[in-house]
Protein backbone atom coordinates (compact mmCIF):
# COMPACT_ATOMS: atom_id res chain seq x y z
CA UNK A 1 0.00 0.00 0.00
CA UNK A 2 1.21 3.40 -0.63
CA UNK A 3 2.18 5.35 2.44
CA UNK A 4 0.90 8.92 1.68
CA UNK A 5 0.69 12.50 3.63
CA UNK A 6 -2.06 14.70 3.43
CA UNK A 7 -0.61 18.56 3.04
CA UNK A 8 -2.32 21.84 3.34
CA UNK A 9 -0.68 24.59 1.48
CA UNK A 10 -2.36 28.07 3.32
CA UNK A 11 -1.85 31.15 1.10
CA UNK A 12 -0.97 34.13 3.55
CA UNK A 13 -2.83 36.99 4.74
CA UNK A 14 -6.53 37.96 4.99
CA UNK A 15 -9.75 38.11 7.03
CA UNK A 16 -12.52 36.19 8.28
CA UNK A 17 -16.20 37.48 8.02
CA UNK A 18 -19.69 35.89 7.50
CA UNK A 19 -21.28 33.56 9.59
CA UNK A 20 -20.30 30.21 9.93
CA UNK A 21 -21.25 26.95 12.72
CA UNK A 22 -18.31 24.46 13.05
CA UNK A 23 -19.42 20.78 14.01
CA UNK A 24 -21.09 19.38 16.86
CA UNK A 25 -19.03 18.95 19.96
CA UNK A 26 -16.87 16.00 20.05
CA UNK A 27 -17.30 15.37 23.95
CA UNK A 28 -20.81 15.71 23.79
CA UNK A 29 -21.13 13.53 20.79
CA UNK A 30 -19.55 10.50 22.32
CA UNK A 31 -21.81 10.53 25.10
CA UNK A 32 -24.57 10.81 23.17
CA UNK A 33 -23.74 7.61 21.51
CA UNK A 34 -22.28 5.57 24.72
CA UNK A 35 -25.38 6.49 27.23
CA UNK A 36 -28.07 6.11 24.18
CA UNK A 37 -26.65 2.97 23.45
CA UNK A 38 -27.65 1.93 27.16
CA UNK A 39 -30.55 3.67 27.65
CA UNK A 40 -34.02 1.90 27.46
CA UNK A 41 -36.09 3.55 24.44
CA UNK A 42 -34.72 5.11 21.30
CA UNK A 43 -32.53 8.28 21.59
CA UNK A 44 -32.85 10.59 18.41
CA UNK A 45 -29.20 12.81 18.26
CA UNK A 46 -29.31 16.01 16.27
CA UNK A 47 -26.20 17.57 15.75
CA UNK A 48 -23.46 14.84 15.66
CA UNK A 49 -19.88 15.58 14.98
CA UNK A 50 -19.53 13.12 11.69
CA UNK A 51 -15.56 12.65 12.61
CA UNK A 52 -13.60 9.81 12.40
CA UNK A 53 -13.12 9.67 16.36
CA UNK A 54 -16.90 9.83 16.88
CA UNK A 55 -17.82 7.43 14.42
CA UNK A 56 -15.63 5.29 16.06
CA UNK A 57 -17.55 5.12 19.20
CA UNK A 58 -20.46 4.95 17.17
CA UNK A 59 -18.68 1.61 15.35
CA UNK A 60 -17.91 0.33 18.82
CA UNK A 61 -21.51 0.21 19.77
CA UNK A 62 -22.77 -1.63 16.65
CA UNK A 63 -20.39 -4.14 17.06
CA UNK A 64 -21.68 -4.88 20.80
CA UNK A 65 -25.05 -5.55 19.32
CA UNK A 66 -27.01 -1.70 19.12
CA UNK A 67 -28.87 -1.16 15.87
CA UNK A 68 -27.90 2.82 15.20
CA UNK A 69 -29.14 4.47 12.50
CA UNK A 70 -27.59 7.45 10.54
CA UNK A 71 -30.99 9.08 8.64
CA UNK A 72 -29.04 12.33 7.22
CA UNK A 73 -26.35 14.71 8.21
CA UNK A 74 -25.70 14.52 11.74
CA UNK A 75 -28.89 12.61 12.50
CA UNK A 76 -28.33 9.51 14.70
CA UNK A 77 -31.24 6.89 15.72
CA UNK A 78 -29.98 4.89 18.47
CA UNK A 79 -31.85 1.90 19.74
CA UNK A 80 -30.93 1.08 23.33
CA UNK A 81 -30.25 -1.93 24.59
CA UNK A 82 -30.57 -0.83 28.21
CA UNK A 83 -27.24 -1.32 30.79
CA UNK A 84 -27.10 -4.52 30.41
CA UNK A 85 -27.70 -5.59 27.00
CA UNK A 86 -24.59 -5.19 25.27
CA UNK A 87 -23.28 -8.16 23.54
CA UNK A 88 -19.84 -9.90 23.10
CA UNK A 89 -18.05 -7.79 20.68
CA UNK A 90 -16.30 -10.97 19.42
CA UNK A 91 -13.13 -9.42 18.07
CA UNK A 92 -11.01 -6.44 19.10
CA UNK A 93 -12.67 -3.25 19.47
CA UNK A 94 -10.65 -0.49 16.92
CA UNK A 95 -10.80 3.34 18.28
CA UNK A 96 -8.99 4.67 15.78
CA UNK A 97 -7.18 7.86 17.00
CA UNK A 98 -9.64 8.49 19.74
CA UNK A 99 -8.68 8.78 22.99
CA UNK A 100 -11.65 9.92 24.76
CA UNK A 101 -13.66 6.67 23.52
CA UNK A 102 -11.07 4.33 25.07
CA UNK A 103 -10.74 5.76 28.51
CA UNK A 104 -14.53 5.97 29.00
CA UNK A 105 -15.12 3.03 27.41
CA UNK A 106 -12.80 1.99 29.59
CA UNK A 107 -15.15 2.56 32.49
CA UNK A 108 -18.08 1.00 31.30
CA UNK A 109 -16.25 -2.25 29.74
CA UNK A 110 -15.32 -3.37 33.42
CA UNK A 111 -18.53 -3.36 34.38
CA UNK A 112 -20.10 -6.31 31.81
CA UNK A 113 -20.00 -9.67 31.72
CA UNK A 114 -18.02 -10.69 28.84
CA UNK A 115 -14.14 -10.34 28.07
CA UNK A 116 -13.03 -7.10 25.22
CA UNK A 117 -9.89 -6.24 23.87
CA UNK A 118 -9.59 -2.22 22.86
CA UNK A 119 -7.17 -1.48 20.33
CA UNK A 120 -5.74 2.36 18.67
CA UNK A 121 -3.96 3.58 16.08
CA UNK A 122 0.10 4.12 16.17
CA UNK A 123 -0.84 6.91 18.02
CA UNK A 124 -3.33 6.33 20.26
CA UNK A 125 -1.02 3.04 21.41
CA UNK A 126 1.53 5.30 22.62
CA UNK A 127 -1.12 7.29 25.01
CA UNK A 128 -1.34 6.52 29.04
CA UNK A 129 -4.13 4.72 30.58
CA UNK A 130 -3.06 3.89 34.20
CA UNK A 131 -4.31 7.24 35.12
CA UNK A 132 -8.04 5.48 33.78
CA UNK A 133 -6.78 1.55 34.64
CA UNK A 134 -5.75 1.79 38.32
CA UNK A 135 -8.21 3.83 39.71
CA UNK A 136 -10.61 1.05 37.95
CA UNK A 137 -8.71 -2.09 39.62
CA UNK A 138 -9.42 0.11 43.19
CA UNK A 139 -13.10 -0.48 41.71
CA UNK A 140 -12.50 -4.33 40.91
CA UNK A 141 -11.59 -4.48 37.38
CA UNK A 142 -9.56 -6.28 35.79
CA UNK A 143 -7.61 -4.61 33.24
CA UNK A 144 -4.22 -5.34 31.03
CA UNK A 145 -2.04 -2.79 29.37
CA UNK A 146 1.33 -3.17 27.31
CA UNK A 147 4.54 -2.80 29.97
CA UNK A 148 4.45 0.84 29.58
CA UNK A 149 0.51 0.93 30.42
CA UNK A 150 -0.16 1.93 26.52
CA UNK A 151 -3.31 0.10 24.87
CA UNK A 152 -4.21 -2.60 23.77
CA UNK A 153 -6.89 -2.55 26.82
CA UNK A 154 -7.74 -6.03 27.77
CA UNK A 155 -10.71 -6.04 30.28
CA UNK A 156 -12.32 -9.11 31.85
CA UNK A 157 -15.54 -9.19 32.16
CA UNK A 158 -17.75 -10.98 34.61
CA UNK A 159 -16.00 -8.29 38.01
CA UNK A 160 -17.76 -7.72 40.37
CA UNK A 161 -17.08 -3.71 40.37
CA UNK A 162 -17.71 -1.86 43.96
CA UNK A 163 -17.86 1.84 44.88
CA UNK A 164 -15.13 3.80 45.41
CA UNK A 165 -14.17 7.52 46.63
CA UNK A 166 -11.24 8.29 44.28
CA UNK A 167 -9.17 12.03 44.94
CA UNK A 168 -7.84 12.72 41.25
CA UNK A 169 -4.26 13.93 41.67
CA UNK A 170 -4.58 15.64 38.25
CA UNK A 171 -8.06 17.72 36.99
CA UNK A 172 -9.05 15.29 34.07
CA UNK A 173 -12.54 14.66 32.38
CA UNK A 174 -12.04 11.66 30.87
CA UNK A 175 -10.75 9.65 34.12
CA UNK A 176 -13.81 11.16 35.84
CA UNK A 177 -15.92 9.88 33.12
CA UNK A 178 -14.71 6.87 33.26
CA UNK A 179 -14.93 5.89 36.79
CA UNK A 180 -18.63 7.60 36.98
CA UNK A 181 -19.92 5.11 33.83
CA UNK A 182 -18.46 2.12 35.94
CA UNK A 183 -20.04 3.47 39.08
CA UNK A 184 -23.26 2.46 37.24
CA UNK A 185 -22.15 -0.70 37.32
CA UNK A 186 -20.84 -0.52 40.61
CA UNK A 187 -22.24 -1.57 43.88
CA UNK A 188 -22.57 1.13 46.32
CA UNK A 189 -22.20 4.79 45.26
CA UNK A 190 -18.73 5.91 42.95
CA UNK A 191 -17.85 9.58 44.23
CA UNK A 192 -14.87 11.55 42.25
CA UNK A 193 -13.19 14.60 43.63
CA UNK A 194 -11.33 16.70 41.33
CA UNK A 195 -8.48 19.19 41.93
CA UNK A 196 -9.85 22.13 39.31
CA UNK A 197 -13.04 21.94 37.10
CA UNK A 198 -13.29 19.54 34.02
CA UNK A 199 -15.86 19.13 31.62
CA UNK A 200 -18.94 18.60 32.96
CA UNK A 201 -21.04 16.59 30.20
CA UNK A 202 -20.71 13.37 31.54
CA UNK A 203 -23.09 14.43 34.75
CA UNK A 204 -24.91 16.52 32.55
CA UNK A 205 -26.52 13.75 30.04
CA UNK A 206 -26.57 11.42 33.06
CA UNK A 207 -28.59 13.21 34.49
CA UNK A 208 -30.56 14.06 30.70
CA UNK A 209 -31.28 10.42 30.84
CA UNK A 210 -32.77 10.23 33.83
CA UNK A 211 -29.81 9.00 36.34
CA UNK A 212 -29.21 10.51 39.43
CA UNK A 213 -26.13 12.43 39.84
CA UNK A 214 -25.20 14.07 43.02
CA UNK A 215 -22.80 17.25 43.41
CA UNK A 216 -21.13 18.57 46.44
CA UNK A 217 -18.48 21.07 45.66
CA UNK A 218 -15.85 19.50 43.77
CA UNK A 219 -17.02 15.66 44.24
CA UNK A 220 -19.13 13.94 42.28
CA UNK A 221 -21.28 11.43 42.93
CA UNK A 222 -23.66 8.54 41.39
CA UNK A 223 -25.22 4.77 43.03
CA UNK A 224 -25.02 2.23 40.38
CA UNK A 225 -28.20 0.09 39.48
CA UNK A 226 -30.24 2.67 38.09
CA UNK A 227 -31.25 2.81 34.49
CA UNK A 228 -30.90 5.16 31.74
CA UNK A 229 -33.95 6.65 29.85
CA UNK A 230 -33.97 7.12 26.07
CA UNK A 231 -34.66 10.47 24.77
CA UNK A 232 -33.58 13.37 22.78
CA UNK A 233 -30.14 15.28 22.36
CA UNK A 234 -29.19 18.86 20.30
CA UNK A 235 -25.41 18.71 20.10
CA UNK A 236 -24.47 22.29 20.10
CA UNK A 237 -21.52 23.48 18.01
CA UNK A 238 -17.92 22.16 19.71
CA UNK A 239 -15.86 24.95 21.46
CA UNK A 240 -12.95 23.39 20.45
CA UNK A 241 -13.15 23.70 16.74
CA UNK A 242 -14.86 26.94 17.25
CA UNK A 243 -11.08 27.96 19.10
CA UNK A 244 -9.58 28.03 15.81
CA UNK A 245 -12.16 30.44 14.39
CA UNK A 246 -11.69 32.78 17.56
CA UNK A 247 -8.35 32.81 17.22
CA UNK A 248 -8.01 33.92 13.18
CA UNK A 249 -10.87 36.08 13.57
CA UNK A 250 -8.59 37.83 16.44
CA UNK A 251 -5.29 37.89 15.16
CA UNK A 252 -6.52 39.03 11.03
CA UNK A 253 -6.89 42.53 10.71
CA UNK A 254 -10.63 43.65 9.60
CA UNK A 255 -11.93 39.91 10.46
CA UNK A 256 -15.42 39.82 11.65
CA UNK A 257 -17.23 36.50 12.23
CA UNK A 258 -20.13 35.11 13.58
CA UNK A 259 -19.92 31.80 14.57
CA UNK A 260 -23.38 29.84 15.26
CA UNK A 261 -24.61 27.52 18.06
CA UNK A 262 -21.73 27.20 20.17
CA UNK A 263 -21.54 25.47 22.99
CA UNK A 264 -20.44 27.65 26.32
CA UNK A 265 -20.31 24.99 29.21
CA UNK A 266 -18.53 26.91 31.85
CA UNK A 267 -15.81 24.20 31.80
CA UNK A 268 -15.16 24.49 28.75
CA UNK A 269 -15.06 28.46 27.87
CA UNK A 270 -11.14 28.49 28.64
CA UNK A 271 -9.87 29.47 25.51
CA UNK A 272 -12.97 32.71 25.64
CA UNK A 273 -11.87 33.69 28.76
CA UNK A 274 -8.07 33.52 28.16
CA UNK A 275 -8.75 35.43 24.54
CA UNK A 276 -10.46 38.06 26.74
CA UNK A 277 -7.65 38.37 29.24
CA UNK A 278 -4.98 38.77 26.17
CA UNK A 279 -7.53 41.76 24.19
CA UNK A 280 -9.86 39.76 22.34
CA UNK A 281 -12.88 41.17 20.91
CA UNK A 282 -15.46 38.47 21.34
CA UNK A 283 -19.24 38.60 22.36
CA UNK A 284 -21.59 36.09 23.04
CA UNK A 285 -25.26 37.12 21.89
CA UNK A 286 -28.35 34.88 21.65
CA UNK A 287 -27.60 32.76 24.48
CA UNK A 288 -29.96 29.77 26.03
CA UNK A 289 -30.15 26.17 26.85
CA UNK A 290 -30.44 23.50 24.98
CA UNK A 291 -30.88 20.08 26.39
CA UNK A 292 -28.86 20.99 29.91
CA UNK A 293 -26.35 22.91 28.16
CA UNK A 294 -25.86 26.45 27.71
CA UNK A 295 -25.12 27.78 23.52
CA UNK A 296 -24.41 31.03 22.43
CA UNK A 297 -23.62 32.54 19.22
CA UNK A 298 -20.03 34.02 19.10
CA UNK A 299 -19.66 37.57 17.79
CA UNK A 300 -15.21 37.94 17.37
CA UNK A 301 -13.55 40.82 15.59
CA UNK A 302 -10.20 41.62 15.40
CA UNK A 303 -7.84 43.13 18.03
CA UNK A 304 -4.70 43.50 18.84
CA UNK A 305 -3.16 41.04 21.39
CA UNK A 306 -0.91 40.96 24.35
CA UNK A 307 0.82 38.93 26.11
CA UNK A 308 -0.09 37.53 29.60
CA UNK A 309 0.72 34.67 31.92
CA UNK A 310 -2.66 32.42 31.65
CA UNK A 311 -4.32 31.69 35.04
CA UNK A 312 -3.45 28.13 36.19
CA UNK A 313 -7.46 27.40 37.20
CA UNK A 314 -7.94 28.26 33.56
CA UNK A 315 -5.94 25.65 31.78
CA UNK A 316 -8.27 22.51 32.66
CA UNK A 317 -10.69 24.51 31.20
CA UNK A 318 -9.22 24.99 27.83
CA UNK A 319 -6.73 22.13 27.47
CA UNK A 320 -7.35 21.20 24.18
CA UNK A 321 -7.23 24.84 22.70
CA UNK A 322 -3.84 25.37 23.36
CA UNK A 323 -2.57 25.20 20.00
CA UNK A 324 -4.82 27.91 18.89
CA UNK A 325 -3.80 29.80 22.37
CA UNK A 326 -0.33 29.62 20.89
CA UNK A 327 -0.86 30.45 17.72
CA UNK A 328 -2.44 33.48 19.67
CA UNK A 329 0.65 34.27 21.94
CA UNK A 330 2.83 34.24 18.50
CA UNK A 331 0.40 37.24 16.81
CA UNK A 332 0.30 38.99 20.38
CA UNK A 333 2.81 42.00 21.73
CA UNK A 334 5.22 40.81 24.50
CA UNK A 335 5.63 37.45 26.43
CA UNK A 336 2.66 34.83 26.94
CA UNK A 337 3.56 32.27 29.54
CA UNK A 338 1.88 29.14 30.08
CA UNK A 339 2.25 26.44 32.94
CA UNK A 340 0.24 24.22 35.06
CA UNK A 341 -0.22 22.15 31.56
CA UNK A 342 1.73 18.70 32.05
CA UNK A 343 -0.83 17.36 30.50
CA UNK A 344 -0.18 18.88 26.99
CA UNK A 345 2.66 16.30 26.81
CA UNK A 346 0.28 13.41 25.96
CA UNK A 347 -2.30 14.17 23.64
CA UNK A 348 -2.43 13.51 19.84
CA UNK A 349 1.26 14.50 20.19
CA UNK A 350 3.38 16.27 21.98
CA UNK A 351 1.63 19.92 21.86
CA UNK A 352 4.51 22.02 23.64
CA UNK A 353 7.24 20.16 22.23
CA UNK A 354 5.34 20.16 18.23
CA UNK A 355 3.98 23.56 18.53
CA UNK A 356 7.65 25.03 19.56
CA UNK A 357 9.00 23.22 16.86
CA UNK A 358 6.57 24.54 15.08
CA UNK A 359 6.94 28.50 15.72
CA UNK A 360 10.15 28.15 15.40
CA UNK A 361 10.33 27.39 11.86
CA UNK A 362 7.88 30.05 11.51
CA UNK A 363 10.79 32.56 13.23
CA UNK A 364 8.56 32.89 16.62
CA UNK A 365 10.88 32.81 19.82
CA UNK A 366 9.22 30.19 22.28
CA UNK A 367 11.12 28.05 25.06
CA UNK A 368 9.10 25.53 26.16
CA UNK A 369 9.16 23.87 30.02
CA UNK A 370 7.87 20.54 31.06
CA UNK A 371 4.25 21.73 32.01
CA UNK A 372 3.76 24.82 29.67
CA UNK A 373 5.87 27.09 27.48
CA UNK A 374 6.66 30.62 27.20
CA UNK A 375 6.08 32.86 23.83
CA UNK A 376 7.23 36.15 22.62
CA UNK A 377 5.06 37.18 19.82
CA UNK A 378 6.13 38.56 16.70
CA UNK A 379 6.30 38.13 12.87
CA UNK A 380 4.87 35.39 11.44
CA UNK A 381 7.32 33.63 8.68
CA UNK A 382 6.98 31.10 6.06
CA UNK A 383 7.91 27.58 6.33
CA UNK A 384 7.27 23.94 6.32
CA UNK A 385 5.95 22.56 9.73
CA UNK A 386 5.30 18.48 10.34
CA UNK A 387 1.91 18.41 12.66
CA UNK A 388 2.97 14.98 13.38
CA UNK A 389 -0.27 13.49 12.66
CA UNK A 390 -2.41 15.80 15.43
CA UNK A 391 -5.54 17.60 13.73
CA UNK A 392 -5.57 20.39 16.45
CA UNK A 393 -1.97 21.56 15.57
CA UNK A 394 -2.43 21.55 11.90
CA UNK A 395 -5.51 23.38 12.30
CA UNK A 396 -3.67 25.74 14.59
CA UNK A 397 -0.68 26.63 12.24
CA UNK A 398 -3.13 26.96 9.71
CA UNK A 399 -4.79 30.19 11.83
CA UNK A 400 -0.81 31.43 11.99
CA UNK A 401 -0.93 31.85 8.14
CA UNK A 402 -3.56 34.97 8.64
CA UNK A 403 -0.64 36.81 10.09
CA UNK A 404 2.52 35.23 7.87
CA UNK A 405 4.24 36.72 5.22
CA UNK A 406 4.62 34.21 2.97
CA UNK A 407 3.23 30.68 2.30
CA UNK A 408 2.64 28.21 5.04
CA UNK A 409 2.90 24.35 4.08
CA UNK A 410 1.34 22.06 6.82
CA UNK A 411 2.21 18.01 6.43
CA UNK A 412 0.55 15.12 7.89
CA UNK A 413 -3.08 16.65 8.31
CA UNK A 414 -4.95 13.92 7.82
CA UNK A 415 -6.13 13.41 11.15
CA UNK A 416 -8.10 16.40 10.78
CA UNK A 417 -11.04 14.44 9.69
CA UNK A 418 -10.92 12.94 13.35
CA UNK A 419 -12.58 16.32 14.92
CA UNK A 420 -13.47 18.57 11.54
CA UNK A 421 -14.02 16.84 8.24
CA UNK A 422 -14.84 20.43 6.62
CA UNK A 423 -12.57 22.26 8.07
CA UNK A 424 -10.95 23.38 5.05
CA UNK A 425 -14.17 24.40 3.21
CA UNK A 426 -15.21 25.96 5.84
CA UNK A 427 -12.37 28.16 6.27
CA UNK A 428 -11.79 28.80 3.05
CA UNK A 429 -15.54 29.79 2.98
CA UNK A 430 -15.12 32.15 5.60
CA UNK A 431 -12.06 33.84 3.54
CA UNK A 432 -8.75 31.92 3.88
CA UNK A 433 -6.55 30.28 0.65
CA UNK A 434 -6.19 26.83 1.70
CA UNK A 435 -5.22 23.78 -0.65
CA UNK A 436 -5.36 20.39 0.50
CA UNK A 437 -3.87 17.56 -1.85
CA UNK A 438 -2.18 13.93 -1.04
CA UNK A 439 1.17 12.96 -1.75
CA UNK A 440 3.77 10.03 -1.42
CA UNK A 441 6.02 9.79 1.22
Amino acid sequence: MTNTSTLFTVTPGGALKGRIRVPGDKSISHRSIMLGSLAEGITEVEGFLEGEDSLATLEAFRAMGVSIERPGPGRVIIHGVGLKGLRDPTMPVNLGNSGTSMRLLAGLMAGQTFDVEMVGDESLSRRPMRRVTSPLAQMGATISTSPEGFPPLRIKGGCRLKGIHYDMPVASAQVKSALLLAGLYAQGRTCVTEPAPTRDHTERMLTGFGYTVSREGSTVCVEGGGSLKGGHVDVPADISSAAFFLVGASIAPNSDLYLEHVGINPTRIGVINILRQMGANIELLNEKEVGGEPVADLRVRYSPLKGIRIPEEQVPLAIDEFPALFVAAACAEGQTVLSGAAELRVKESDRIQTMADGLAILGVESSPRDDGIVITGGQIGAGRVNSHGDHRIAMAFTMAALRANEVIVLEDCANVRTSFPDFVPLANRAGMVISEHVVGR
